[in-house]
């Protein structure tokens, strides 16, 4: 499954049309987020994205997760949001 890293510094609609594509090639996708701002953008995002496929007839869904990840040799806490089609 294609992860997608997203910062507190994300532009919405770029993820939303990256997670789109990846979702169109893929059929399922998993956005990952590690921070409060990082999460925002990240909702933001897969609600701009489901705009962008309802056309085609894809209603999305989100399950959200958490995950234990290193950065800088630091164990994080991340959520990932799981996308699919319904």
């Amino acid at each position: 499954m294609e992860v997608l890293k997203v910062s507190s510094r994300s532009n919405p609609k770029s993820v939303a049309g990256a997670l789109a594509a990846v979702l169109r090639e893929k059929g399922k996708a998993e956005v990952q987020a590690v921070g409060a701002g990082a999460v925002n953008q990240s909702v933001k995002a897969i609600a701009i994205c489901r705009g962008f496929v309802a056309p085609n007839g894809i209603d999305l869904i989100t399950i959200p997760a958490f995950a234990e990840i290193i950065i800088d040799s630091e164990e994080r806490t991340a959520i990932r949001f799981i996308v699919e089609p319904r």
